[in-house]
């Protein structure tokens, strides 16, 4: 019997799988070497920037998150935060500010009767896309407005486009796009609504940020609203939700079909963000969050 020493062995591993990849196919590969190739997630890792706990400086609180296995953030904006101190911080650990999310969406709505109160809405969409721009982002997050006693579903319609209209060229000339996300604000329950929403404005530069969990009061699997959106979404982010008892749950304990998701996310072509958005904490509760992460997103 030939002796193949350790290091041969290795190098040999190595040579196959460099072979067969050049081939064009992983079908021929070591069993060890497919099975790490299938568990790969294909989706970058983030969480809230909120999420981070404690009042340390901000480098300490991105070299956290890189410890822990985070690829990036997403932050409010607007905000205090120093987004030089951001930018530095990033830098220097390789975390990536992937985009923003409008921080006085729900307070100032751009679906409000009163026109004053729409224009702060929308100059925080407008701070919110500047923001996205100077942390290299590429999504401001936004939900378009609430349907309540004063505000028809219409009416949000109407008014919220109205306002995102005038949003739109700054995003243009900044390379930043509007993620129009879904929530419990009573206007989007449906992905056919989604879809139609985002179809109205005739650009790209708008498009849709599904949360896998939240939708799920509504009925509908997060997969077909995944399928249905196709490209227009640009990213997503989770929790944990249970449709049979309407509570909120660790990731992972849910009611998400999460195979089922990564099957559609692979069908249209998806390999961006992944973002949690759940309660904060420290770094104990960190890593907790972004183990379940891993164990949801990969195959």
């Amino acid at each position: 019997m030939t002796y193949i020493s350790r290091l041969a062995r290795r190098d040999l591993l190595k040579s196959t799988a460099v072979a067969v990849l050049f081939s064009g196919g992983i079908s021929a590969l070591p069993i060890r070497v497919q099975a790490e190739e299938a568990k790969k997630s294909h989706l970058k890792l983030a969480l809230k920037y909120s999420m981070i706990g404690g009042d340390a400086p901000i480098d300490e609180k991105i070299a956290l998150i890189k410890r822990i296995g985070y690829d990036g953030v997403e932050i409010d904006s607007p905000s205090n935060l120093n987004l030089d101190d951001l930018n530095a911080a990033c830098k220097k650990h390789g975390i990536a500010v992937h985009g923003t999310i409008d921080s006085i969406h729900w307070d100032k709505t751009l679906s409000h009767p009163d026109e004053t109160v729409r224009a702060q809405g929308l100059k925080g969409l407008l701070t919110a896309i500047e923001d996205c721009h100077k942390v290299g982002g590429t999504t401001a997050l936004l939900v378009p407005g609430v349907v309540n006693k004063d505000v028809t579903y219409e009416q949000c319609y109407e008014r919220s486009q109205a306002e995102i209209k005038k949003a739109i060229p700054l995003a243009d000339k900044l390379g930043v796009k509007i993620a129009i996300e879904v929530v419990w604000n009573n206007f989007i329950t449906k992905p056919e609504q989604l879809v139609q929403y985002v179809d109205d404005f005739g650009t790209d530069t708008v498009g849709a940020y599904f949360d896998c969990s939240n939708m799920l009061k509504y009925g509908v699997p997060a997969a077909e609203w995944i399928r249905k959106l196709d490209k227009r979404m640009l990213k997503f982010d989770f929790k944990g939700y249970n449709a049979d008892t309407q509570k909120w749950v660790e990731i992972g304990q849910g009611t998400e079909d999460w195979p089922e998701v990564l099957k559609a996310l692979d069908e249209i072509g998806y390999t961006g963000w992944a973002t949690s958005e759940v309660g904060g904490g420290d770094e104990a509760h960190l890593t907790k969050v972004y183990q379940q992460m891993q164990k949801v997103l990969t195959k």
